[in-house]
């Protein structure tokens, strides 16, 4: 016969399981900020860089239509792009955007002009043809459909890494899709960095706003991932990691850092007609730089990634904290292995090839 304390603790433990069978589970995933360097010529005048967010849950079904990944799939990239028919956003799987192939296991660890556009060339046929077969593949001076896929072929990414819900990226999915991916693209206050901005704020509310210091009132890819940054510090609920995601060499030179408007001061191409302009905000720019310009975002060692080792991305983070990078979380022990799994030695592309009508 039971006695009266072990009634109580039986009783104790069946309210304890129906608590935690009746109560919601928050399903985690991940989505990280990606922050590419400026490269080239245009990179040289304008050396910003750009701006994309990376989902681990949210796949494209069509570079223009969005949908839940199934398993096996490691997510999209969506980002805002000028010259893409008449389109505000475009979304890529990962691996084809980084590559331009669809099976991590074919990427070439050095690569020249001819290997990039037959790999580009390729990827375009299969996957591209629904934004128009028209569609202008990109030049020294503008972007075209080149500037979606294989991009660590031309710039070093950095990847800020950061836990979302499945209820938090559902609503974007449907958010992205009921709205109009009508272009309004301009440089000084639509642009790449403007889109993270807006959509990171779905997840963080109130958190990226236009200022006026560093970057004139003008949003950067540097000023989007340093607001990231700061808001990680004070929640470390965040769980933000830093990846390095490095260029594949061959096609180019290495791609320079990026820079907030007021470095870019250091230059002449910028300095000039802002001082001609409006000296005094020149002025104040400059010592906003020397003040708090100088903010540390990288750390030290960040952890690589490659095409072997992409499913880190997926990877949670854990507790402990990194002292490299100035309250940035560490990666997570599982990110620091070789992370090869069918999931990423196979990364099914998702998108279906559909012929799309233009407005």
């Amino acid at each position: 016969m039971l006695s009266i304390r072990d009634i109580r603790i039986t009783a104790f433990a069946l309210m304890v399981l129906a608590v935690l069978a009746f109560s919601p589970v928050r399903s985690r995933a991940q989505a990280a900020l990606l922050m590419a360097e400026p490269y080239g010529f245009f990179g040289a005048i304008n050396p910003t860089g750009h701006n994309a967010i990376y989902f681990e849950h949210v796949c494209a079904e069509t570079p223009i239509k969005l949908r839940r990944c199934q398993a096996g799939e490691l997510g999209a990239v969506i980002s805002r792009y000028q010259g893409i028919s008449s389109y505000d956003w475009v979304a890529i799987p990962l691996v084809p955007y980084l590559y331009s192939v669809e099976n991590a296991s074919e990427v070439p660890a050095h690569v020249d002009r001819e290997t990039v556009n037959l790999l580009r060339n390729r990827y375009h046929e299969a996957h591209l043809l629904s934004l128009g077969e028209d569609l202008f593949p990109g030049s020294l001076v503008r972007g075209g459909w080149t500037q979606l896929v294989g991009v660590s072929y031309e710039r070093r990414i950095y990847a800020f890494r950061f836990e979302t819900t499945e209820e938090q990226d559902q609503a974007f999915i449907a958010r992205m899709n009921d709205g109009e991916n009508r272009s309004h693209f301009n440089l000084p206050f639509n642009n790449c960095s403007d889109f993270a901005r807006h959509n990171l704020n779905l997840y963080f509310p109130r958190t990226f706003q236009r200022s006026i210091f560093p970057d004139a009132g003008m949003t950067t890819p540097k000023q989007v991932a340093y607001k990231l940054v700061r808001y990680a510090r004070k929640h470390p609920e965040t769980q933000l990691t830093v990846f390095q995601i490095p260029q594949i060499p061959g096609l180019r030179r290495p791609s320079r850092s990026n820079k907030s408007l007021a470095e870019v001061l250091t230059t002449t191409v910028y300095a000039i007609p802002i001082v001609l302009v409006n000296p005094y905000l020149a002025g104040g720019l400059f010592v906003d730089y020397i003040v708090r310009g100088r903010f540390h975002l990288i750390p030290k060692h960040p952890q690589i990634l490659g095409p072997h080792n992409l499913y880190a991305l997926t990877a949670h983070a854990r507790s402990a904290q990194n002292p490299e990078s100035a309250g940035v979380k560490a990666p997570s022990a599982a990110a620091n292995g070789p992370a090869e799994t069918p999931a990423a030695r196979t990364a099914n592309s998702g998108l279906k090839e559909i012929k799309a009508t233009h407005e």
